[in-house]
């Protein structure tokens, strides 16, 4: 596509994770944190804890969904409906904002589903959800090689803050 032309977005539904859809869920995450370079580049400053810490993290979503959830993309191919995009939407109390904001964390779209669409509208899907819970920002980070992802946040509205996400393991 040339001129700034995007193409039509895929029709998705949305919705956070449940103990029903969570095999979804831990297939696109463990997808992406297995398989991005970008992440796989800073695992270990992060503490990663492979297939094991997906599955604990999937297990505390879903008893404690008041600290956040996996937000879910599906789309129709045929007959079927599939999950095609996930990502980690997590609560926090923000003093430069004075109330509830968001932190988003890996996000992913399947093989062969990327540039249709479906990440915008997760993320515009999952917007409109906090916006509805009084949540008033989205926090992100992105690695600062992976250009493809700083168009994305770009596109759908993110701004860069020029600082740096750091980590401590405690």
């Amino acid at each position: 596509m040339t001129g700034g032309a995007r193409r039509a977005a895929t029709a998705v539904e949305c919705a956070p994770m449940t103990a029903a859809t969570r095999g979804d869920a831990r297939e696109l995450l463990q997808a992406f944190l297995g398989d991005d370079e970008h992440y796989r580049a800073s695992a270990a400053a992060y503490g990663d804890g492979g297939v094991d810490a997906i599955d604990r993290a999937l297990g505390l979503f879903v008893a404690r969904p008041e600290i956040g959830f996996v937000w879910l993309a599906y789309a129709r191919e045929g007959a079927s409906r599939i999950a095609v995009g996930a990502c980690v939407a997590c609560r926090a109390i923000s003093t430069s904002r004075g109330g509830v904001v968001a932190k988003l964390d890996d996000v992913t779209i399947r093989d062969g589903w990327r540039g249709r669409g479906v990440g915008g509208a997760m993320l515009d899907a999952l917007a409109e959800r906090l916006r509805g819970e009084g949540a008033t920002r989205i926090d992100t980070a992105c690695h600062r090689d992976n250009a493809g992802a700083w168009r994305f946040y770009e596109r759908a509205g993110f701004r860069p803050l020029d600082e740096e996400r750091i980590a401590k393991l405690i």
